[in-house]
Order: structure tokens, then sequence, then C-alpha cells
């Protein structure tokens, strides 16, 4: 059975850092994505960060240049560093996992689309003061 567990979320002042961390377990993880979603107060879930495998990620557009997510295989983890954040990143952060077969992608390319994920850790909050 496919488990996710976050850690390393937490309080911060604006212009801080945080390093988010996700242990994978229940098999093995090549073939499938690692990433971050995130879902703030009366929001929708939305795309953080994913790799499909080791240095092939990509970042969601408003967030490139302050996040940085990798995933380590050997250990079956993903991590997000979150820098300079920002009062308006305060949310819980889910770690996500799922299969690349069968979604129709092109190759090298990264699902962000909260269907494209099977499997949900049970995520852990992320609360940025001004």
């Amino acid at each position: 059975q496919v488990q996710l567990v976050e850690s390393g979320g937490g309080q911060v002042q604006a212009g801080g850092s945080l390093r988010l961390s996700c242990a994978a377990s229940g098999r093995t993880f090549s073939g499938y994505a690692l990433g971050w979603f995130r879902q703030a107060p009366g929001k929708e879930r939305e795309f953080v960060a994913a790799c499909i495998t080791y240095g092939r990620c990509t970042t969601n557009d408003a967030d490139e240049g302050r996040f940085t997510v990798s995933r380590d295989d050997a250990q079956n983890m993903v991590f997000l560093q979150m820098n300079t954040l920002k009062p308006e990143d305060t949310a819980v952060y889910y770690c996500a996992t799922g299969s690349l077969g069968g979604l129709g992608l092109r190759v090298g390319q990264i699902p962000k689309e909260r269907y494209e994920y099977e499997y949900w850790g049970q995520g852990t909050h992320v609360t940025v003061s001004s």
C-alpha cells in the first residue's frame, strides 16, 4: 500500500525558508511522478512542483525561482525547498504520486493536474507571517 508522509512544515516569517520532505513507501516509484500541491484556506488545491525522475522536475510559473523540487529515488523521497516565503504561501502542502502510464503524456512531460495523481499524503501546514 502506497503511503506518503510529509514533514518540515511550520511557521516562518515572510522572507524565510522551509524545506518540506516527503517519504514515500509501498512500492518502487520508477515511472511515477512525485510532487507537491498546496491548498490555501478557501481555495482549490493547486499544483506546486513535481519530478518524474531525478533531474526532470518542474515548478509552477508563479513560484519559479523561489521553490525548488528534487527527488531522491534511492530513498524514495521528494523535497520542496521554499525560499523567500510570502504570506500568500500559507497553505497545507500535500505530497502526491501517480503513475505516468496511461495519462497520455508526452515523453518527459510532467503531470500537473490533481486527477493525474493517485495517492496523497495527509499534508503539512505552512504558515508565513508578515
